[in-house]
């Protein structure tokens, strides 16, 4: 709940950022609409148009729809982009507590006597394992993925482990 309570935070500050610079937005298409053709047409310039066409499409576009057309294009924000905090939040949720789920079913498994290394050895491998699995499916290199995410969990659990050791918190 914590990881899908900090996502929904996140995701909704940046959802709030994307509302105000579409409502800015609004107000200068009202304000010039000649200064935002020229931006827009400046944009479809420097992505290699020639300034005929440019601005051609830039007056097609904001015929259709203007904002929608300086959503995307200028401030990079589209329906298939903008921000989702629920849904952010709810697959946060559902990937933490299956994340979760496998160092916990250690638990069940290793005798008391290895527990709190085997449940730390295994947490580190199931992160690594599941870098690489989000590597693989997301097209990216394997080994940076599961060396950053090994990192940074192993970082993870030694910080915890000496704030528990400040405060007198054995495992």
């Amino acid at each position: 709940m914590s990881m899908a309570a900090g996502e929904y935070v996140s995701v909704s500050s940046q959802s709030d950022t994307e509302s105000a610079d579409l409502a800015r937005e609004s107000k200068e298409l009202a304000a010039s609409p000649a200064q935002e053709h020229a931006e827009l047409t400046a944009i479809y310039t420097k992505r290699g148009l020639d300034e005929t066409l440019a601005s051609s499409v830039a007056t097609q576009l904001m015929q259709h729809d203007a904002l929608a057309a300086h959503a995307r294009d200028e401030l990079g924000i589209s329906d298939t982009l903008a921000a989702k905090p629920v849904q952010a939040a709810l697959a946060s949720a559902a990937t933490f507590a299956v994340g979760a789920a496998l160092p916990l079913v250690m638990t069940l498994v290793l005798p008391l006597s290895l527990l709190m290394w085997g449940v730390a050895a295994s947490s580190l491998l199931f992160l690594a394992l599941l870098g690489f699995v989000a590597a693989r499916t997301g097209g990216s290199p394997a080994m940076a993925s599961v060396m950053r995410v090994a990192f940074w969990g192993a970082l993870a659990m030694a910080l915890t482990a000496g704030v528990g050791a400040i405060f007198g918190v054995a495992a």
